[in-house]
């Protein structure tokens, strides 16, 4: 089933590149959609399992979902990850 995600952090085509380059050998096509805010993320999602490994790859690469509570010093930190991954996307383009 396809399901969509409001992720935080993307800001730009670098970060949509990470996103999709990261997540493609899991979930196939994964689509960003840049038009809206908070970003969403649309992947093709077989269970609660292959949910939650979305979920754990997204959080590592510093893009969590809005519906997750977070903490100021986690935000931050999270926040310095998506810049890095900004970074890989930009240059992989």
């Amino acid at each position: 089933m396809r399901k969509s995600f409001k992720a935080l952090n993307i800001k730009c085509s670098g970060c949509a590149n990470t996103v999709k380059e990261s997540l493609k050998e899991d979930f196939g096509e994964v689509e960003v959609d840049l038009s809206q805010e908070p970003r969403v993320v649309s992947v093709e999602i077989k269970d609660d399992d292959q949910e939650q490994l979305f979920r754990k790859k997204m959080r590592k690469l510093g893009y969590p979902m809005d519906d997750e509570e977070l903490g100021t010093f986690e935000s931050t930190g999270l926040k310095a990850k998506s810049f890095v991954s900004c970074a890989i996307g930009k240059m992989n383009q």
